[in-house]
């Protein structure tokens, strides 16, 4: 492998190493999400890139970079539904928390 794709899979997995801390030490549902869908697009994006740089091949690089704008264009959406429904369900804000743009516009 090369020196860039050995980087790439390192950088990556530093990145969902920051993440799991993340998910240990966040206050809230909300917060911890955010964190883990950092982790999966970043980290999982530099992985995939990683790999791709790493086989040199067309078709294998191909696959991964296609993997890649799958994941950039579906993880945030589907973090943005689950934060959706988890405050529609009435998961509580952290205490700290001093700004709720969606408090009363639930209803619209």
């Amino acid at each position: 492998m090369s020196l860039l794709a050995d980087l790439l899979l390192l950088i990556g997995t530093l990145v969902f190493l920051v993440a799991a801390l993340g998910l240990l030490r966040f206050p809230d549902f909300y917060i911890r999400m955010s964190a883990s869908t950092t982790a999966a697009t970043l980290g999982l994006g530099l992985i995939l890139l990683g790999v791709a740089v790493g086989f040199g091949e067309g078709l294998v690089a191909f696959k991964a970079v296609l993997l890649v704008v799958f994941l950039f264009s579906t993880a945030p959406i589907g973090a943005h539904f689950l934060g959706r429904a988890a405050y529609r369900l009435g998961v509580p804000l952290w205490q700290g928390t001093h700004v709720d743009e969606l408090r009363g516009r639930e209803e619209e």
